[in-house]
């Protein structure tokens, strides 16, 4: 395909996989039970994937507790009471907090790349969590006999192995979710936050090379999560100019369920780097309509009257199921979105002559 698409991340679990996750909560079955649902629902994943025509596919995340827990699976050293996500809709979501060093990575995301790499021919992308967000699992009191310079250190060790790993098993691409950086305005709209968040993701990303650097991704959205979001008020003008300064080479932009694309639009093109490529949502998670073909074309004709064509791309807005537990999208609606998504880039290709 002329214009390259791709999906963002998670497919919502199919109901034998949420019974087997709420069946091993309750002691009721084993990890060989419920692995086996994870692998099931990976492969079911991948070939759905392949169905609709993706020249990309991913695991969905089938396998994730969230697209942002998985470094803490099996940690010890984690207390319950960290920072609390508020979503628009009024509930939250809290992470740990570090409750003694050192920080370490209790899973990798290449385990999950190199399982679904077994299950398809296809490349494959694979999603890791920004060290801007793992970095807000260190408590604004500090931590004894381990200072935050130390635990950054440590962080940047764990982020750039998390990557480097994936780059070494054959990710087609790695993107680094950077949800909490829309979200840092709100908390902080002097935007020191959010340059903190910059120079740390940067600190990683510093750490490859240019080559390297052309297959790493970060993905901007104002959350989604039970069918709301936690920052989609902060005007995209103050996060933009400071995305784009991060060193990446790929950019996944939610756009779909902005008011004023094109707006935005023109903010990218004024901030987009030479050797930068953007994806722009054309698909919202979170509505339940499902777009057309036509519509998914008309959005990207719109950005290609703003944007390079040869440095143009689509996505979702987002992944369709972030967190576990997230039943607001069935599976269904998640690839039939998946699948006008595919279609309508294939028509805005055609349409411009690609």
């Amino acid at each position: 395909m002329a214009i390259p698409t791709e999906l963002i991340g998670s497919i919502p679990r199919p109901k034998e996989l949420l019974d087997a996750m709420t069946q091993f909560a309750n002691g009721e079955i084993d990890q060989t039970k419920l692995d086996e649902r994870y692998d099931e629902a990976i492969a079911d994943t991948i070939e759905r994937l392949a169905a609709t025509g993706s020249p990309v596919v991913s695991d969905g995340e089938q396998a994730k507790s969230s697209f942002a827990t998985y470094p803490m699976t099996n940690l010890t050293n984690l207390a319950p009471e960290g920072a609390v996500i508020p979503f628009a809709d009024g509930h939250t979501r809290q992470l740990p907090a570090l409750a003694s060093g050192p920080f370490r990575y209790g899973l990798h995301a290449v385990d999950f790349l190199n399982k679904a790499k077994t299950l398809t021919s296809l490349p494959v992308k694979q999603a890791v969590i920004a060290p801007s967000a793992l970095s807000l699992l260190y408590p604004a009191d500090g931590i004894a006999d381990y200072d935050r310079d130390q635990f950054i250190a440590d962080l940047a060790d764990e982020a750039e192995a998390d990557i480097r790993q994936c780059l070494e098993a054959g990710a087609d691409s790695v993107q680094l979710d950077f949800t909490e950086g829309r979200l840092s305005l709100k908390l902080d709209p002097s935007g020191g936050v959010l340059k903190d968040f910059v120079a740390l993701n940067n600190l990683v990303l510093d750490r490859f090379s240019a080559e390297e650097r052309a297959k790493l991704g970060i993905h901007t959205c104002p959350g989604g999560d039970q069918d709301s979001v936690h920052s989609a008020d902060i005007d995209y003008a103050d996060l933009l100019p400071e995305l784009f300064a991060i060193h990446a080479g790929r950019f996944y932009v939610q756009l779909a369920s902005e008011a004023d694309p094109a707006r935005v639009l023109q903010i990218i093109a004024d901030n987009l780097r030479p050797d930068q490529r953007v994806f722009i949502g054309v698909i919202d998670p979170i509505d339940p309509r499902i777009e057309t073909p036509e519509e998914v074309r008309d959005r990207i004709l719109l950005a290609a009257q703003y944007l390079p064509v040869d440095r143009l791309g689509t996505c979702d807005d987002c992944g369709f199921s972030p967190f576990a537990d997230d039943e607001s999208t069935s599976r269904e609606t998640a690839f039939a979105k998946i699948t006008a998504r595919i279609e309508g880039t294939a028509l805005a290709a055609e349409q411009l002559g690609l």
